[in-house]
């Protein structure tokens, strides 16, 4: 074992014996509590018995504490995402995913503007999901055209030859969810004449 893990498992038993004694607790009634053996918890204390799972986890749930405070283990890292937004042809990509691979999301600017541009619809491999945030999406789906409203949602296989834009001159705010083939969400858009 490495240095740091047996220091780590050398400062469990004090940190053990400091919170009995802050709680008031003997080791018969923390045995009673946790139907842990007085000697072993004794050992424990003592730094002469190594921690385990079985051992810990009682002693977890006795004293109220999550089991990382037990153990002392160190801070896990940061969880927010500072993601890097690009820009291109005019809409602002953030992803809101790192992992490569799988399902990615992204949340998509597209500023205001023209809401004439000539579509032209691509196709690649996947599949897309996307929920309009803010704004009017215009969305070309093979031969539809379809104008998508806040909190609507579309699902689609890319194979088929789409194209996004503004409905109408204001800018639009999405969430794009994009997985491989054959991934498929819950909601699915349903075309509606107007």
């Amino acid at each position: 074992m490495s240095e740091d893990f047996e220091a780590v498992l050398d400062a469990v038993g004090p940190r053990l014996r400091e919170l009995r004694r802050r709680s008031g607790a003997t080791l018969t009634a923390l045995s009673e509590t946790t139907g842990i053996p007085v000697s072993t918890l004794s050992r424990l204390e003592s730094g002469h018995r190594k921690p385990g799972l079985e051992l810990l986890l009682p002693l977890a749930k006795a004293y109220r504490v999550p089991l990382d405070e037990l153990v002392g283990a160190p801070a896990s890292g940061d969880p927010r995402v500072y993601p890097r937004p690009t820009v291109h042809n005019g809409m602002t990509v953030i992803p809101l995913t790192r992992k490569p691979g799988g399902l990615q999301a992204f949340k998509q600017i597209l500023p205001a503007g023209p809401n004439d541009l000539e579509p032209d619809p691509r196709s690649h491999e996947g599949y897309h999901w996307l929920y309009v945030l803010n704004g009017r999406l215009r969305l070309v789906l093979g031969d539809r055209d379809l104008v998508l409203n806040a909190g609507e949602v579309a699902e689609f296989d890319t194979h088929l030859p789409h194209w996004f834009g503004n409905a109408d001159s204001q800018p639009v705010e999405y969430l794009s969810i994009l997985g491989p083939q054959g991934e498929r969400f819950h909601v699915r858009a349903r075309y509606q004449p107007t």
